[in-house]
Formats: C-alpha cells, structure tokens, sequence
C-alpha cells in the first residue's frame, strides 16, 4: 500500500515543513499541483531535479493523483524558466499533465498563492488546500514518493557568497560544515550561513548543525551583509524599534500576500499592538493568517521594521491562550482587486536584499561522499519523533532503519551511511568503520 511506504521510507515534505506525505495523501482532492515555483532567490534545487529526473517526478505526481483521486494535475513553475517549460510541456501532454507558468514574483510557492493561481480557488483563512479540493507538493517529495526507496539524502543548493554555486545531494545527518567543504566552500571563510532560504530561512548555530529531510538550501554571507543583521536583531530590540519608528503607513498590509487574496491578516496592526498593548486581543487575531513569507519585513517596510516577526509574537500569544479569529475557515473570501497588481518581482527583491552581486545558478552536481560520521535526528518532520531501533554499537547500512515509526503522525529514519551506531539519543551517530 502507498501510504504504509511512504511512512516506512520516510517521506516527508521537502520544501521546508516536513508534514508527512502519507499523511497529506490521505484525503480525496480533484487536483493535483505540484509546486516547482521555487520563490526564494538563489534557490535552483527544484528546477535541478526536473532537469535531470523529469519523468520520474511526474510519475509520483500521478502516483499521488492515483492516491487521492483527482483527475487535474497541475505543474506549477515559473513563466521564466522557458526551456524547463518546453520540456516539460512535452512530457506532460501524453499523461495528461498540465503546466501552469507562474509569474516572477514572490511567494508564488507559498502554497495559498499557488492554489489560487493556477486554480482560482482561494482557500479558507486558518484552511488547508483540500478544503478547495487541493493537493500541493513539492517536486523533491514527489521524486521520493516515485522513487519507493528510504530517503537517506536531501539535495540542497548551496549560493550566495561562495565562488561556483551548486545544487548537491548530501547525507542525512552530514555537518555544514562537511557539507560545504565537499562542495569546494571553505567553512572558516563564511561569517553566516541562512539554512533553507533568504525570506523563510533560519540563521545556522554553527557549522556542526545537520542537514536533515527538509533543508534545502545553505546560503553562505559576509559578516557585513544585511541580511544575517536582521536576523541577528532579538525580540526586545525589534519590538522596541517597532514601537518607536512605525507610522503606520501600511505598506506591509497592502503588499501582504495573504490579505491581497482575502484573507483578514494585516501587518501594520500587529505593529501596532506593540505600542498599544493594554487594548486587548483585536489587534493580535488577525496574526493568525500570516504565512511568515518576510515580505513585509525585508521588501515592502520603508523603515525596515520588523513585522513579520511581530505577527509570529501573535501567534505564539494566540495559541498560549488558545484564541481563534472569528473568520476561521470563512468560505466566501474574494481577493483584493488589486491582488494581480501588487506581485513583487524576483529582481526587485533582489536587489532590495542586497543579492545582486551574487551569481543566480546553481546546477546539479554529483558529490563522492566520503564523512567520518553523520548524525541524524530522529525528528525531523512534523509529529513525533521516529524511535530509535538500534543500539550503540550497531553496524549498519545506508537505507537502514535506525527510528521505526512512531504511534501517531510520523515517520521512519534511516542511516544515510555505512559504519556502527557511535551513540543513541535524540539523534543517532553513526561512524564510519575503520
């Protein structure tokens, strides 16, 4: 049964979340879309892998159509990528396969966006793409989902402040650090590395932190870049800069992605509830809908506030107290008329970020591992962590499990290299043999 392998191999969303695709692929949806629309600049990891394993992705794309039903499938990419669309126009026609290009802006792959352009449906606010019969994944899960084998690597781009930028596909459990060094990236030679994206990304502990199932990207930067400045800025500073400096110009809410399609979710009052805090829960509810794309922070803030992360404060406060906005699962939403009009362009955010000097490739290379260990988490995904099935000591082989299963959501783990089990705990070492 598909779903019974998808859980036992491990397969889990690659684009960033993790969900469970065994999970996703339980509920009956007519359309299938698959989101290549790979948003957030210097990223090509998605496109890389339609270059070099279009067909089969596209048979996991039917294979999850098959799975839940639905007679549409939609390949969403953008309008851009002119040669991948040709090709892909080409092997689609014969499956019956649309290709929908997308245009150039951001977050065209967040997946409400997705939805509502290629399809015209928007989904509820606080909903999922199935409550407008929708199914979005990512075009890595759907090779995992073609490929029916454990997922003991993760391809990743790596870009920004490095000489050749490259896509490659690296061990579960393998070090930043020796990660980068396979890929010809001196780890002393860069000051931060934002792990999974520019917009959406996180700032990296160190170069012993791990790739796990849904890093897709290090970004290397200087220690001067804005970029891993702003990231750097904690809590109280934001907050306290955000109750000095803004004027309530708006801006984040009309450039906002998610209230541009209807949904009740406006930047410029979370702001707000910085300095007015003793009103009450209005100004907070709203948070619930953010989808944390940064847009509002890093592009459409003319002072370069922070309030993207004010919206992410709300939403940690709402669910503490357990608060839900009255517009929870509304049906009848209409985008804003002006919702096709205020798409940001890729270039401009670009430039905006201060990416411009950085080259914008990141072709597919193929690596010679050769580590000294990997250390793999047992939790990598949403739900419960995997548990453990081995014990110190241990030999074991690529592709074998390491975490069965856990009760409930979750999936399996597996080694990602040959040695012996070095130590068990909340990730599981493995050495190489001597």
């Amino acid at each position: 049964m598909l779903l019974e392998r998808l859980r036992e191999n491990g397969v889990v969303g690659a684009g960033g979340a993790g969900f469970p695709a065994y999970k996703k692929l339980e509920r009956a949806v007519d359309t299938v879309i698959m989101n290549a629309a790979e948003c957030e600049p210097l990223l090509h990891k998605d496109k890389e892998l339609l270059r070099r394993f279009m067909a089969p992705i596209l048979d996991g794309m039917q294979l999850a159509m098959r799975q839940v039903g639905a007679l549409r499938g939609i390949v969403g990419i953008k309008n851009k990528y002119k040669d991948l669309i040709h090709e892909l126009e080409l092997a689609c026609a014969p499956r019956g396969l649309e290709v929908h290009a997308l245009g150039d802006f951001y977050p065209a792959g967040d997946e409400f966006i997705t939805v509502y352009e290629t399809t015209k449906r928007v989904i509820p606010p606080g909903g999922l793409p199935g409550d407008v019969g929708c199914l979005v994944t990512n075009v890595e899960t759907l090779l995992n989902v073609a490929l029916d084998r454990p997922v003991t690597h993760k391809y990743l781009t790596i870009a920004g402040d490095v000489k050749e930028p490259v896509t490659v596909c690296a061990p579960v459990g393998a070090s930043f650090g020796d990660v980068l060094r396979a890929a010809g990236v001196a780890p002393e030679s860069v000051a931060h590395v934002l792990v999974g994206g520019v917009m959406m990304g996180k700032l990296s502990r160190g170069m012993d932190e791990v790739v796990t199932r849904t890093t897709g990207g290090l970004l290397c930067f200087p220690a001067e870049h804005i970029l891993p400045r702003r990231y750097l800025a904690d809590a109280p500073a934001r907050d306290k800069i955000g109750k000095s400096a803004c004027d309530q110009c708006s801006f984040c809410t009309e450039m906002c992605p998610r209230y541009l399609i209807g949904h009740p979710v406006e930047p410029h009052i979370a702001m707000r509830g910085l300095g007015f805090n003793m009103v009450g829960e209005s100004l907070i509810l709203g948070s619930q809908f953010c989808c944390e794309c940064n847009l509002c922070s890093l592009y459409a803030c003319p002072e370069d506030l922070f309030p993207k992360d004010a919206c992410a404060d709300n939403k940690v406060t709402m669910r503490a107290k357990k608060l839900q906005h009255p517009d929870t699962g509304k049906k009848d939403v209409r985008p804003h008329s002006m919702q096709e009009y205020r798409h940001v362009p890729l270039s401009s955010l670009i430039k905006k970020l201060g990416l411009s000097a950085y080259r914008n490739v990141g072709p597919l290379v193929d690596i010679a591992w050769d580590l000294d260990e990997v250390r793999i988490p047992l939790k990598q995904h949403v739900g419960a962590p995997a548990v453990a099935c081995v014990q110190v000591g241990q030999r074991v082989e690529v592709g074998q499990p390491i975490g069965r299963a856990p009760e409930g959501l979750g999936v399996a783990v597996h080694a990602s290299m040959r040695g012996f089990v070095a130590s068990v705990g909340e990730s599981i070492v493995i050495r190489r043999n001597d």
